[in-house]
């Protein structure tokens, strides 16, 4: 068999049975494509499947003219990619069966390479102001770090994503439920056609084909296995992304979401995820301390420095020492504070230069009464 027949008996196979079809990918792994394709020239059924499902396979079969579909992929300037092949991404093949015939492709850049440091990024079509400015944060951020941003091209999270990543003229693959060439959703064509210019458009489908409901779901297990990992940007409790987030954490990747408000019901599928396999991350930074190499580490978080953490600590206890809404002598001082007198007093001084004591004739008091400094 040569690589030409493969290729052909594969992308007749993309228009034959369904994405993440379990017994094709079965057929794949025992007989072969090329194989597999002439026996549905026959009506004796390969092993698993019933007459009816083989009459229905072979009916697609029949009009199957994978010649075309190459021809309109090339058109494209895009490309059938398939197991085994330099730029195939090896992930892929942790879905066992399941794994993709092969991925028709549109854009330039390879698509094992950028596959190699990618990051998916999903979540409510239907996402809040707060949700579309994260997913675009968070894609403009990995993306500036030399990430891939992976999503679905889909209204909302995934549509935001994408743009935070071209916004910063960085990496961005769109895995679409219908063909490289078919716009979906409409309202993302411009969007849709951005990616092929300057990202990867990938799908399992054919040129030309159209999306259904199960197919979005099916979709969902190639953009887990690409990646990294998965976050999940605002998801009801019944949400596709979840399914993409599990089906991640399946497959061993890191499975992370953003919190949003507990009032919100676009958090609540988020909230449930990091009650059980998710981890929270709030930013770029730390998605990438989870995925990335060793050494890629967010920086610390603190609260900002205030002129009170600047004192010695001879001052603080100083400070501390002066009651709320009393004057008091230096004496006085000294034995609350438990130091010398000269020490309390130079301390004081101290104090009073920096604004958070003033001086009465022989007393002493808080400039302010609840001991802060007028600039904190």
């Amino acid at each position: 068999m040569n690589g030409d027949e493969e290729r052909l008996a594969r992308a007749a196979l993309t228009r034959i049975g369904e994405p993440g079809d379990e017994l094709v990918g079965r057929w794949l792994t025992e007989y072969g494509p090329v194989e597999t394709v002439q026996a549905l020239g026959g009506e004796q059924p390969l092993e698993g499947a019933s007459q009816e499902r083989w009459a229905g396979l072979r009916l697609r079969a029949r009009g199957a003219r994978p010649e075309a579909d190459l021809a309109a992929i090339g058109a494209l300037g895009g490309r059938f990619v398939c197991p085994g092949d330099r730029e195939w991404p090896c992930q892929l093949d942790d879905l066992g069966d399941t794994r993709p015939i092969g991925l028709w492709v549109r854009g330039r850049p390879s698509l094992r390479f950028w596959a190699l440091r990618s990051v998916a990024v999903v979540g409510a079509r239907a996402c809040t102001d707060y949700g579309a400015h994260l997913a675009s944060v968070l894609g403009a951020g990995l993306a500036e770090r030399g990430w891939t941003v992976v999503s679905g091209a889909a209204y909302g999270v995934d549509g935001a994503a994408h743009r935070g990543a071209l916004a910063v003229d960085g990496a961005t693959v769109g895995v679409l439920a219908c063909g490289v060439d078919v716009a979906y959703p409409p309202g993302n064509r411009a969007l849709i056609g951005r990616i092929a210019e300057q990202g990867l458009l990938a799908a399992e489908l054919p040129p030309g084909d159209h999306p259904t409901r199960s197919r979005f779901v099916l979709r969902n297990r190639v953009i887990a296995a690409l990646t990294r990992g998965t976050v999940v940007v605002e998801a009801q409790l019944r949400s596709g992304s979840l399914v993409t987030a599990r089906r991640a954490a399946q497959l061993d990747r890191y499975v992370m979401g953003v919190p949003g408000p507990v009032t919100s019901g676009l958090s609540a599928g988020v909230h449930q995820l990091l009650r059980g396999e998710g981890e929270v991350v709030t930013d770029a930074a730390e998605v990438i301390e989870l995925v990335g190499d060793i050494g890629e580490l967010a920086p610390e978080r603190s609260g900002p420095v205030v002129p009170r953490d600047l004192l010695h600590p001879a001052a603080v206890r100083v400070l501390e020492a002066l009651p709320a809404r009393a004057a008091v002598t230096v004496g006085w001082v000294a034995h609350a504070a438990g130091t010398a007198s000269d020490i309390a007093y130079t301390r004081l001084q101290e104090l009073r230069s920096l604004g958070f004591v003033e001086r009465t004739g022989e007393h002493w008091k808080l400039t302010h009464p609840d001991g802060r400094h007028p600039n904190r």
